[in-house]
């Protein structure tokens, strides 16, 4: 099976196809100078913050480099560099580049993954800036973190600033109090996802609060319940909802708190009673999912098995068999003992890899228009061999460095949630 990059560029040079945005076609460094944006793919549409970090212009040695050059250059690199250099790669990520990667996984494998390599003097991480920052909390302090593109940002993690939840914290405190019920529990537990920037990290570990991954949300909303009445969930509010849903919270306990609005478009009587308050946020990836692709899928393949990520909406997590992690959608597929048809709902790049692995089975996804991850896609081989190139000389490119003011706390959060261990099942949710 071809890749994702061959398969966008036969689609724009023939028309062979649908593409959410012809201008995938381009180098990302098509991007990087222009008005700032997300690039082209499912979040080309989202307003990117002012100030986000930007990516200065790659080498023209890069640009015009073919792949088959590219991918010799980057061999040569790690092979010169050993085992001074990992490279992590996410599920998201491009084949070009994840056939480079020492490691392959979800962000949270990744973070971990690094910390097995204390020997390596560099961590680049091919994925997304949240994830880099994550590595370097948890790195050793003699080791570089490098993100391939400084522009491979995360619409969803941007939709939640710590100048927002901090002020929304604040009206949430002036509602509740401080003061812990009679069995010790606090009014309110803060809990972001692991997409989130590592200022959100570090306001949770200040206070009380907890980071979650898609799979052990469960687990960490049961940690936030024991210790607190309601929780604070940010930034993906499908995530929330369908983890809180699960564990049996009514959904009318679940106002969303949208940051532009006082008390978040609430009132303190809706408040007051919620179980979870959702801010208002989501993945751009798996909000393109809907039940109507799912009743498709199921009318041209009897039978088919549909997973879909929790990032989705409630109703398509609902209409699917099943709704788990990218680890879970991964391992899943391997356990298929006969031959399955798999409708997956989650990013293009990872469900395109899958098929290709399993040709045992039938595996597409459920959204028929080929749109990645727009930030994903601005991790490209040239930018992975510029970097890798760079270290052989001795420099260090695009180092992503989180002061020690905000990693304190963030490891603090970080480290409740590695002590939050899901249960052992046969099968993970």
């Amino acid at each position: 099976m071809s890749s994702i990059d061959s398969t966008i560029q036969r689609i724009t040079k023939t028309g062979d196809g649908e593409t959410c945005a012809p201008e995938l076609a381009d180098g990302p460094w098509t991007f990087d100078l222009g008005v700032p944006s997300y690039g082209p793919g499912a979040s080309m549409g989202d307003v990117i913050p002012t100030g986000a970090p930007r990516q200065g212009q790659l080498p023209l040695e890069y640009q015009q480099a073919s792949n088959e050059d590219l991918h010799a250059r980057i061999i040569a690199a790690k092979a010169t560099l050993g085992d001074r250099a990992v490279v992590l790669g996410h599920f998201y990520q491009r084949d070009e580049v994840v056939q480079h990667a020492d490691f392959l996984g979800d962000s949270f494998q990744l973070a971990n993954a690094a910390q097995t390599v204390p020997n390596a003097e560099a961590i680049v991480f091919c994925g997304v800036h949240f994830m880099a920052e994550t590595a370097d909390i948890l790195a050793r302090e003699n080791q570089a973190v490098i993100l391939p593109n400084l522009a491979a940002g995360c619409s969803m993690a941007d939709m939640a600033d710590i100048d927002s939840v901090e002020e929304c914290w604040e009206q949430l405190t002036e509602i509740y109090g401080t003061e812990p019920d009679a069995d010790g529990r606090v009014p309110i537990i803060p809990v972001t996802y692991m997409n989130s920037s590592a200022a959100l990290k570090g306001f949770c570990g200040r206070n009380g609060g907890i980071v979650c991954t898609s799979s052990n949300a469960t687990t960490v909303l049961e940690w936030a319940y024991e210790r607190g009445q309601r929780v604070l969930f940010f930034p993906d509010q499908h995530l929330g909802r369908n983890t809180a849903k699960k564990m049996g919270i009514p959904t009318d306990l679940m106002p969303m708190w949208n940051p532009n609005k006082p008390l978040g478009g609430n009132d303190a009587e809706t408040l007051n009673e919620a179980k979870v308050v959702l801010w208002h946020g989501f993945c751009s990836v798996h909000k393109r999912f809907n039940v109507g692709q799912i009743e498709q899928a199921r009318a041209e393949h009897p039978g088919v098995r549909v997973i879909v990520h929790p990032e989705c909406p409630m109703p398509v997590v609902d209409a699917a068999d099943e709704a788990g992690s990218t680890d879970y959608i991964q391992k899943a597929v391997a356990a298929a003992t006969e031959p399955t048809t798999f409708a997956i709902g989650t990013e293009i790049n990872m469900v395109n890899r899958l098929a290709a692995e399993y040709p045992q089975h039938t595996i597409f996804c459920l959204d028929p228009v080929v749109c990645p991850c727009s930030t994903m896609y601005r991790i490209h081989p040239g930018y992975l061999a510029w970097v890798l190139e760079g270290l052989v000389r001795g420099e260090v490119l695009n180092q992503i460095t989180v002061a020690d003011d905000v990693a304190v706390p963030a490891r603090v959060a970080l480290e409740r949630m590695l002590a939050a261990k899901p249960p052992v099942t046969t099968k993970e949710a």
